[in-house]
């Protein structure tokens, strides 16, 4: 690459760095009354084969509501049929290098996670050698949690409940971006003090300044692009999530009944 000039060089290592980062996603969640409601943007290569819609699976512990990798076969959020969720991001704390190949998909860690009847546990306990880096958000008997794993260490740390978060993935967003994403993000709750799931769904589908490539709906050199909104709704005895499938412009919902009360503490 130093016969090329110094141009072609930096826009070949912006296409290498690109190609080497996994999908990244921004995720919010808002409680709203009695209710809560998570949101994820699933941010992927184009190149990656469509993901099958939301769908009832059968587990050991109960029944669980999420869209599928075709690819992997795992997922990136989840519902399970007793009030406790959870939400995938790429990435911990800042960017990685991409090392594949590796043990198992971090789609397959989260369903395992949220299979289990305690998740937190469940990730405090799991073995993650050989795992590429990643966020979870997860819910648990109406408490949220925010579990890291950088590749070395797990962190994992209680968040309070009752306040509004957006994650941006640390796979693809530099920070100024993140801190722009949470000032769009405090400037929608100023307008709306008790969102619908359809607000926050419009949120997270039209929300940005002009700029493809940091929009919440992105579009990145034509590699990468917001390709599904997935909306989780769980209220004191039901559950339901939306998927928007962004390719075809079509709309999802599943709806499930919850086998245990369900309150935000």
């Amino acid at each position: 690459m130093k016969f090329l000039p110094l141009k072609c060089q930096k826009v070949l290592g912006l296409l290498l760095q690109l190609l080497n980062i996994a999908s990244m996603c921004t995720v919010s969640f808002i409680p709203v009354r009695d209710n809560y409601i998570i949101t994820s943007n699933r941010d992927e290569k184009n190149s990656r084969r469509q993901a099958i819609t939301p769908a009832i699976y059968e587990f050991e512990t109960g029944k669980l509501i999420f869209p599928k990798d075709t690819d992997a076969e795992g997922s990136w959020i989840a519902l399970h049929e007793n009030g406790n969720a959870a939400v995938l991001l790429n990435g911990a704390f800042e960017k990685h290098i991409s090392r594949p190949p590796y043990r198992l998909s971090r789609g397959k860690i989260l369903l395992t996670v949220i299979a289990s009847e305690n998740p937190v546990r469940r990730f405090d306990r799991l073995n993650l050698e050989r795992i590429e880096p990643f966020t979870l958000v997860i819910v648990e008997k109406g408490d949220l949690y925010e579990c890291r794993w950088d590749g070395n260490k797990k962190y994992c740390r209680q968040l309070r409940n009752y306040r509004h978060y957006i994650w941006s993935s640390a796979t693809l967003y530099e920070k100024e971006i993140v801190k722009k994403r949470e000032q769009w993000f405090a400037a929608f709750l100023n307008r709306n003090s008790n969102p619908t799931q359809e607000d926050i769904l419009n949120f997270h589908q039209f929300t940005g300044d002009g700029d493809k490539n940091n929009n919440l709906q992105m579009e990145r050199s034509g590699l990468y692009s917001t390709v599904s909104i997935t909306s989780i709704l769980l209220t004191v005895d039901r559950g339901s999530m939306k998927y928007l499938d962004l390719k075809e412009r079509k709309m999802y919902e599943r709806k499930i009944e919850l086998t245990s009360d369900y309150e935000l503490a």
